[in-house]
């Protein structure tokens, strides 16, 4: 009897703290959101094993996962993508694995966010360990992690403390002790960064609406681009022999196998669009790359109706104009006879 009261007072308790801490975050205006970690990613990947060549994948960095959008994609082609862009990375290990380690021959639009595509084929630097440990986990991944992502999916969709927000957003223990400043200790040389997307369980990523409203909140975005054009400026130029190598050396196998691929320059603006101007030239990158890999390739620059789109934090669009962006993007597409090898709308 008296272990049946203790079970009870104890679940009772736990109730109760669980309750107070979800109204505490939902009363500092936090909200549900899904993780976009490695399971969500895997969930994706797995899918391209049962793909056909009239599928399409899209890869990239966060410009590709902000940028299109997965409903106006599917309502212009009858088709819906998988998503396989990973933030902060080169496209470059994802599109091996899937050139390599799949049959699949549909449609891959790789989007080139140019800092990014061209930096690095080094296994340790970020750009290609963030991507490559995506696919490493989706090769390495047991029953019981499968298990469990589903299972915390529910969880995820109505508990806001279970959030996996990063630094100045981050509500997790080790994210919270990192806000504490002790004296006058340096934790972080680089400026709070808020998050400011909102991912779907398909991955369908769009930006977070105080990001277009709240200039303070964008302009603190903003800082740690600024931070980043810093650091690359005082670092080692663009590693963009062995990329391209690289690249080219999986376009021609993907190519053989009858895969159709399509390149994607999305918008950036302001000091981070002339930052790029000058570290990544668009002659001698872009236009190289296009030329070299002879493929359909679409530069927001080169159309009146993409040209004068702003990115509210200067390197990704509005969920606004990311629905708009892509609805115009597939019209060019499709008028330029990029989805031939497809039975689209």
């Amino acid at each position: 009897m008296q272990l049946k009261q203790t079970l009870i007072i104890a679940f009772a308790l736990s109730v109760i703290s669980i309750t107070a801490w979800e109204l505490f975050w939902r009363s500092q205006g936090l909200y549900p959101t899904l993780d976009d970690n490695e399971a969500l990613w895997a969930m994706q990947r797995s899918r391209v094993e049962t793909a056909t060549s009239n599928d399409m994948l899209l890869m990239g960095s966060s410009r590709v996962l902000f940028d299109i959008q997965l409903n106006e994609w599917e309502a212009q082609t009858g088709i819906r993508p998988i998503q396989l862009a990973s933030v902060g990375s080169s496209p470059l290990p994802i599109f091996h694995d899937v050139v390599n380690n799949t049959k699949f021959n549909g449609t891959i639009l790789v989007g080139v966010t140019p800092g990014l595509f061209f930096s690095t084929t080094s296994p340790k630097a970020q750009p290609w360990q963030w991507p490559q440990t995506k696919v490493d986990y989706y090769k390495k991944r047991t029953y019981a992690q499968i298990s469990n992502h589903l299972l915390s999916l529910p969880l995820q969709k109505n508990l806001a403390f279970l959030s996996d927000d990063q630094g100045v957003d981050g509500i997790k223990l080790k994210e919270l002790l990192g806000k504490i400043n002790v004296g006058n200790r340096v934790i972080d040389s680089m400026p709070p960064f808020h998050e400011f997307g909102e991912i779907a369980q398909d991955r369908n990523n769009v930006m977070k609406q105080i990001t277009v409203t709240d200039t303070a909140y964008a302009n603190s975005i903003i800082k740690v681009w600024q931070f980043f054009m810093k650091k690359a400026a005082s670092g080692p130029p663009p590693d963009k022999i062995s990329t391209m190598a690289f690249f080219l050396k999986d376009l021609k196998t993907f190519k053989a196998r009858g895969g159709n691929t399509i390149l994607v320059r999305s918008p950036s603006s302001g000091s981070l669009r002339f930052g790029e101007n000058m570290g990544v030239p668009r002659v001698k990158f872009w236009d190289d790359l296009v030329k070299q890999s002879n493929l359909k390739a679409y530069h927001f620059e080169d159309y009146d109706q993409l040209k004068d789109l702003k990115c509210p934090e200067e390197s990704h669009l509005s969920a606004k104009d990311a629905r708009y962006f892509t609805t115009e993007l597939v019209k060019i597409m499709k008028a330029d006879g990029a989805f031939s090898n497809l039975k689209t709308n």
